[in-house]
C-alpha cells in the first residue's frame, strides 16, 4: 500500500493523531462523557473513515486492526484530550493544520487504495472523500448533530479534490510517494484557504451565507 512509504506513513499516523485529538476534544466540549466515551469518540473520528471504506470495498479485516500503531497512536490522541480538555483550546491552530494533513493524507491513500483493487474513477474519489470524512461525520452522528462537513466549512471539498488528483495522476502513470504528496498537497492547500478566510460550500439562494463560496 502507499502508506508503507516512510513518509507516507508518518504523515498517516500523524493524521490519526490529529483527528483522534480533534474528535475526543469535541467529545469533550459537546457531551458529557465518561473516559470510555471521549476515547471511543476519538478512535472512531480517527478510524472511523479507513474502516468504513474496507467494509465497503471488502478488504477486510479492515488496514486498521492489522497494524498496531494507528490503533496506539489513536487511543493516545484521545486519552490527550481527555487529560488536558480544554487547556487544548490554545492550540487550536497547529490542531487544525494537523487536521488538515490527516484529511489531505486520508483522502490520497483512500483513493489510491481504492485504484489499486480496480475500482472506477468516480467510485474512487468518493472513497477517498469517504476515507478523508468519515470519521468525523460518524462522531456527528454519534453526538445527535447534523454532520459538519454536511453544514459548514470546507471539508468536503478539499478532499475530493485531493482523491481527485490521485485518481488522475494514476491514470496518467504518475504514481509513487512525489505524485501522493502533490496531490495531498492540493488538498490541504484548499482546507486551509477555507479556514483562512472563512469560506463554506455554497448553500441555496436566500439562506445565510449564500455568498460563501465552495
Amino acid at each position: 500500500m502507499i502508506t508503507e512509504h516512510p513518509l507516507l506513513l508518518v504523515l498517516d499516523l500523524t493524521g490519526t493523531f490529529a483527528f483522534a485529538l480533534n474528535g475526543a476534544l469535541t467529545a469533550v466540549r459537546a457531551a458529557n462523557l465518561d473516559i470510555i466515551g471521549v476515547v471511543t469518540l476519538g478512535m472512531i473520528t480517527a478510524l472511523g473513515g479507513g474502516i468504513v471504506r474496507d467494509i465497503i470495498i471488502d478488504d477486510l479485516p479492515p488496514a486498521t486492526f492489522t497494524d498496531w500503531r494507528y490503533l496506539a497512536v489513536a487511543a493516545g490522541g484521545s486519552l490527550l484530550a481527555f487529560l488536558l480538555g480544554r487547556r487544548l483550546e490554545r492550540l487550536s491552530v497547529p490542531i487544525t493544520v494537523l487536521d488538515a494533513v490527516g484529511l489531505s493524507v486520508f483522502a490520497v491513500t483512500g483513493a489510491g487504495k481504492a485504484v489499486v483493487l480496480g475500482l472506477g474513477p468516480a467510485q474512487a474519489v468518493i472513497l477517498g472523500a469517504v476515507t478523508g470524512v468519515g470519521g468525523g461525520t460518524l462522531r456527528d452522528v454519534l453526538t445527535q448533530r447534523i454532520p459538519i462537513v454536511l453544514r459548514s466549512e470546507l471539508y468536503a471539498i478539499p478532499a475530493l479534490a485531493g482523491a481527485t488528483v490521485t485518481v488522475i495522476s494514476i491514470r496518467l502513470g504518475v504514481d509513487g510517494v512525489p505524485a501522493a504528496v502533490g496531490a495531498a498537497a492540493v488538498c490541504f492547500l484548499i482546507r486551509m484557504l477555507g479556514v483562512r478566510f472563512d469560506l463554506n460550500a455554497p448553500r441555496p439562494p436566500g439562506e445565510d451565507g449564500d455568498d460563501q463560496v465552495g
